[in-house]
């Protein structure tokens, strides 16, 4: 019987959730899915400089909001420091670590020393066998383990490979600081230990820290998970993702207005393929999801792709479904409060009736909010630029006619087939092509030149407010 699965997302809580972090929390939630195991969430907050309580907060509400869920309680690592302790301790007595009371002064002279011959500094080992006795007076020591020193480290990686660290480059690294302060490398094999964890997902920049934990798993005797090392995710430039590539938190992407499946298919895809789907739902992905697949190169991060798909998931989304994400998130889109102020339930029925029309010219939830303006704007509309021009000239005499054609229709025959109707047999009589008549029509509508279509517009607004509007600019 074959251990069940557990994975660890482990960010530290010293920024807002990026998006390399959000994929990489992806990728573990997807190997647990796919296994039926569980994800745990640790927080690296030994930093206590860095480490904030609001970036804690942050990060726990952009995993919530993309739908990454993870089992039991946050672990706090700095709350555990007194357990990393009590393994550096263990490690001395089983005599795979040492106290080493080397002084700054050496520690500098032999990195001096190793940098004239041209190697890189390293520590020279020179507490590894020494008796404690000899220990000055007065000093602290830090914990040392004993790195092996001849030989090769081996991490067996499921997307690297089989990778060989040569142990002569693993010096003695300290797990314990003077001040009883456990280093970042020792805290997360105890707690990934005590954790449970069977598979360690994260960036490939971990690669060599891998070598170093394998290191300490083997000291006390303790399973090394299986580990999987991801390249971290590019520009379009190809260069490391940074601020202004759009190495954002992820809640910019929920105030650009996009779909937190839609971002989640688009970072499934950065590194990770399956045949040539593009489009995936969040079924799709844990039905598929397998490490080995995860590419060994960097991936490249393009908004023009994540917009495109982010379009194509609002347009396959159910109506509703799309209405009450589009709602949860107007607080956090640009003018969006000013919506959500107006959303009365005749205008939230007015919206969702108007939804297949507008998802249809959106690729974004902004994009969709302005689409939806005309359903919020107050007589007499403000007209913006082209809309003024197509209803200059002989576009008021148009209007005239297609506002009596419209009239014609009764408040309870009143739909967009009936209204469009009415408006065809206008265009006949007065031999015009009905574009002639649509195109002021919309603008006296809705203030724009563009909007969903124009007898679908006249439908959502109802037969008062189409009329009024239409009679607001022929006057």
């Amino acid at each position: 019987m074959a251990m069940p699965v557990v994975t660890r997302f482990a960010p530290s809580p010293t920024g807002y959730l990026h998006i390399g972090g959000a994929r990489t929390a992806l990728f573990n939630w997807l190997y647990s899915r796919h296994t039926g195991g569980t994800m745990l969430l640790r927080i690296e907050d030994t930093d206590r400089e860095r480490s904030t309580d609001a970036a804690t907060a942050a990060i726990l509400e952009g995993l919530t909001w993309l739908g990454l869920t993870w089992e039991g309680e946050p672990i706090s690592q700095f709350e555990r420091a007194p357990r990393h302790r009590e393994v550096a301790e263990e490690l001395v007595r089983l005599g795979k670590a040492y106290y080493c009371y080397a002084s700054q002064e050496e520690l500098t002279e032999m990195r001096e020393k190793a940098r004239a011959e041209g190697k890189p500094p390293r520590y020279d080992g020179r507490w590894r066998d020494r008796d404690p006795s000899e220990a000055p007076a007065g000093v602290k020591p830090v914990i040392r383990i004993k790195a092996p020193q001849d030989g090769e480290t081996l991490v067996l990686d499921r997307v690297q490979g089989d990778v060989r660290f040569p142990n002569k480059d693993l010096d003695d690294f300290i797990i314990l600081r003077s001040d009883g302060v456990p280093t970042y490398m020792h805290a997360v094999v105890v707690d990934d230990h005590d954790m449970g964890v069977t598979h360690i997902i994260r960036g490939d920049d971990h690669l060599t820290n891998a070598a170093r934990q394998t290191v300490i798993y083997t000291a006390m005797g303790w399973d090394v998970p299986v580990m999987a090392h991801i390249p971290l995710i590019h520009g379009a430039d190809g260069a490391k993702l940074s601020k202004r590539h759009g190495a954002l938190g992820v809640d910019a992407y929920r105030a650009m207005g996009y779909l937190p499946e839609a971002l989640l298919n688009y970072l499934a895809r950065l590194g990770w393929s399956h045949g040539d789907d593009e489009v995936m739902s969040i079924e799709n992905m844990i039905g598929w999801f397998e490490i080995e697949d995860v590419n060994k190169g960097a991936a490249r991060f393009d908004f023009a792709k994540l917009e495109a798909l982010n379009g194509v998931h609002m347009r396959q989304m159910d109506d509703k479904k799309l209405f009450d994400i589009f709602v949860a998130t107007l607080p956090y889109l640009p003018g969006g409060d000013a919506i959500l102020g107006g959303l009365d339930d005749t205008r939230k029925s007015q919206l969702l009736a108007a939804m297949p029309g507008l998802k249809e010219r959106a690729k974004t939830l902004i994009e969709l909010a302005d689409g939806a303006g005309f359903l919020f704007a107050q007589r007499p509309l403000p007209l913006d630029e082209k809309a003024a021009g197509l209803l200059a000239g002989p576009a008021k005499d148009i209007l005239k006619g297609a506002h009596a054609a419209l009239a014609t229709v009764a408040a309870s025959d009143w739909t967009a087939a009936n209204a469009e109707a009415a408006i065809r047999e206008f265009a006949v009589r007065e031999n015009v092509k009905l574009g002639g008549v649509a195109q002021p029509l919309r603008a006296a509508l809705t203030g724009k030149s563009t909007s969903p279509g124009v007898f679908d517009v006249l439908a959502v607004l109802g037969r008062d407010e189409s009329l009024a509007r239409i009679s607001d600019q022929i006057d």
